[in-house]
């Protein structure tokens, strides 16, 4: 009995020694997969402004779209007062790469007593005349014009007025005033319709595609860009 209880433990201690060693060995990868840091995860990517459609100002809201011919009504706001106007526009032609109208040229010239002048425009553009029509729909005398208010839109590239584009549709209202059809360039009170006429120069070869008309007092303010209406040219 003593030689087989010593035999029997002397067996044992073996065993216990190999089933530590495989505890040991099966614990290692099972807290190494525990720890490992897990993947970072992709950052989502940062949400994308609304592009704006294709003439109207990047970030304006436009408050409708139109196309040449169609009216639609503008109320202008204004930051330091409570009033506002209130306009029934709508786009009546687009005229490029002809020379100023000799009417309205001779008629300027002659209120001052210069020779009639044949404006040309910058080296390598055209003139573009815009001719649209004003009614004033709000409730008071108001005064308007395309100087600041309107773009002339080439694809996505607008062009404003210039200094001396703005003096060029000056004579153009002048002309029109004379012949007894008064344009809000000189005010309209409530009800009344005129004729208003924007000057652009886009480059010789390119074809105007909009407008953008804006529903304030300048295309961009102080407060920023504002919202307006893109008007769609007939083709």
């Amino acid at each position: 009995m003593d030689v087989l209880l010593k035999v029997s433990r002397t067996v044992t201690a073996p065993v216990l020694l190999l089933l530590m060693a495989a505890c040991s060995d099966n614990s290692g990868p099972a807290t190494s997969e525990g720890t490992t840091a897990p993947t970072n995860p992709t950052p989502s990517s940062a949400p994308t402004a609304p592009s704006a459609p294709e003439g109207a100002p990047l970030g304006a809201e436009v408050l409708g779209t139109v196309h040449t011919g169609e009216p639609f009504t503008a109320t202008i706001t204004f930051r330091d007062t409570a009033n506002e106007e209130r306009w029934r526009f709508t786009v009546r032609s687009v005229t490029c790469g002809k020379p100023l109208d000799s009417a309205v040229m001779a008629y300027a010239a002659d209120s001052v007593g210069a020779p009639t002048p044949t404006p040309t425009p910058e080296a390598g553009k055209r003139f573009c005349v815009v001719a649209m029509d004003a009614l004033n729909v709000g409730k008071r005398e108001a005064v308007w014009n395309a100087d600041s208010t309107v773009s002339l839109n080439v694809g996505d590239t607008r062009y404003t007025q210039s200094q001396k584009d703005s003096d060029y549709a000056s004579d153009y209202a002048q002309y029109f005033n004379s012949k007894g059809q008064v344009g809000p360039t000189f005010g309209l009170n409530p009800g009344s319709r005129g004729p208003v006429h924007g000057i652009f120069q886009i480059p010789t070869g390119q074809q105007p595609t909009s407008i953008w008309v804006t529903s304030s007092t300048a295309i961009t303010t102080v407060d920023g860009v504002q919202p307006g209406y893109l008007v769609l040219l007939n083709r």
